[in-house]
C-alpha cells in the first residue's frame, strides 16, 4: 500500500521520538507532550509497527509553525545559497584559489573540484595583463567600493559586479585590487596598469 502523507508525517515524528527516547533525551519528549503512558506505549513500538502506519490517513500530531525559529532558518538558508550560487559564479569567471581562500575558506581540494563541475578550464601560459585603460576603469569602480575599509576587501558579490562593469578579468580584478590595498594607493593605479591578471590557482 503507498503511503500517504500523513503516514509520512507521523512515521518521521514517530521515528525522531524513538532516537529521543534511546538517547535519553526525555525533555525532548516532555516537550512533545510525550507523557509516562506515551512514552512507554512508544518503547514498545518496533519497525514491523513504523510500516504498518502507512495505512493511516490521519494523523495524531498537533503542528504548530514556531516563526520566531522559522524565519531565522529561513534568511540563514537564504543566506547560504545566494554564497553558494556566489561562489560558482567566481568559479566559472575563473576566480584565483587565494581570492577564495580568503573569501570564503576554500581549500585547494575543493577549488579543483568545484572547476571541474563548472568545466572550467585550466589557466595555460603567462595570464592576460590589464592595459591602461582597464586599470584606471577598475581602480575607479574599486574606489567607490571600498569606502575606507584598510583591507580592500570587498563583498564577494562586489567583484561579480567589478568583473561585469569593467570586463577586466577576474585574476586581474584580485591582483590589482589586493595590490592597491596593500600599498594604501588611493589617488589612481599608476604604474600597476602592466600588472599581471594572474595568481596562482
Amino acid at each position: 500500500m503507498d503511503s500517504t502523507k500523513e503516514s509520512d508525517l507521523v512515521t518521521a515524528v514517530l521515528m525522531y521520538a524513538m532516537r529521543c527516547l534511546a538517547e535519553g533525551d526525555l525533555a525532548a519528549l516532555h516537550n512533545m507532550q510525550f507523557g509516562p503512558r506515551e512514552i512507554e506505549a512508544l518503547r514498545e513500538m518496533n519497525l514491523s509497527d513504523l510500516y504498518r502506519i502507512e495505512s493511516l490517513r490521519a494523523h495524531c500530531l498537533d503542528i504548530a509553525l514556531n516563526r520566531q525559529v522559522y524565519w531565522p532558518m529561513i534568511d540563514h538558508l537564504r543566506a547560504q545559497r545566494e554564497s553558494e550560487e556566489t561562489l560558482r559564479s567566481l568559479i566559472a569567471a575563473d576566480a584565483p584559489h587565494e581570492m577564495l581562500l580568503i573569501l570564503f575558506g576554500l581549500n585547494a581540494r575543493d577549488y579543483s573540484r568545484l572547476r571541474r563541475t563548472l568545466s572550467v578550464k585550466p589557466s595555460v601560459g603567462r595570464p592576460r595583463e590589464a592595459d591602461e585603460e582597464s586599470s584606471h576603469r577598475l581602480w575607479r569602480a574599486w574606489s567607490k567600493r571600498v569606502d575606507g575599509e584598510s583591507d580592500g576587501l570587498l563583498a564577494p558579490a562586489d567583484y561579480l559586479e567589478l568583473h561585469e562593469e569593467t570586463g577586466v578579468p577576474m585574476r586581474a580584478i584580485w591582483t590589482l585590487t589586493q595590490r592597491w590595498a596593500q600599498y594604501g594607493n588611493l589617488t589612481g593605479p599608476g604604474n600597476d596598469s602592466s600588472a599581471q591578471a594572474g595568481g596562482n590557482e
